[in-house]
């Protein structure tokens, strides 16, 4: 009787369902292995570009601190020019690059740019609010915060004491000392004040990202 039953080849109900079940399990593996390998292929093109932009960045500032050193600033010979790079624009009313930021206990050595966009921040540490290097007022410099510890990365580690070199376009140097490192909110910007008492100040700004903050750094000329 049960081989009369099964002359049509079909398989048992119970086969049945079992065999429907494991296609359905199958398939829905192939959807997560693909979702799983489409998103491991758009990290990877994430990460690649990542790696682009922070070697393009790097280029950028080594081409201009090749290009603008103390070397320059010292040299009897002013004729050498500086090469903006094609995405920034040049402001006829003052100078590209106004001095350079010299930190040699976390190997900061940049030149510092005269005014702070998105862009020029991928460039190079720019002035923020306040005089030009080394007169009188609370000279602020803005710079990012850069995983690869490039830029202002690594201010933290800068401590009471700590010296801050600052050249002008005249070659003229003037010694830093910081006495103040603490962090802010985004919103607030009373670092930037102007209110030194016939001093001169140099405040370092970069961000916070995982707080959402912005760490500060003060430094006093004693000159």
């Amino acid at each position: 009787m049960n081989q009369i039953l099964n002359l049509n080849n079909k398989p048992p109900k119970n086969d049945y369902l079992y065999s429907s079940y494991h296609n359905k399990k199958i398939t829905i593996y192939k959807f997560i292995f693909i979702l799983c390998l489409a998103s491991t292929i758009f990290l990877l093109c994430f990460f690649i570009k990542f790696l682009i932009n922070i070697n393009y960045r790097n280029e950028q500032a080594e081409d201009l601190a090749k290009q603008f050193t103390l070397n320059s600033l010292y040299s009897n010979n002013q004729s050498y020019s500086i090469n903006i790079p094609n995405t920034v624009e040049e402001n006829s009313d003052e100078q590209f690059i106004i001095g350079v930021i010299k930190i040699d206990k976390i190997k900061i050595d940049y030149p510092i740019l005269s005014s702070t966009t998105d862009e020029l921040l991928t460039i190079a540490p720019c002035r923020f609010a306040g005089p030009m290097p080394n007169k009188i007022g609370n000279l602020c410099i803005a710079g990012h915060n850069y995983i690869d510890n490039t830029f202002f990365a690594k201010i933290t580690k800068l401590e009471k004491g700590d010296e801050i070199l600052i050249y002008d376009l005249s070659g003229n140097m003037t010694s830093y000392y910081v006495t103040d490192k603490f962090e802010v909110e985004n919103t607030d910007f009373s670092c930037t004040t102007q209110e030194t008492n016939g001093e001169k100040w140099l405040t370092l700004m970069t961000c916070n990202s995982l707080k959402g903050t912005r760490i500060i750094v003060r430094a006093i000329s004693k000159a």
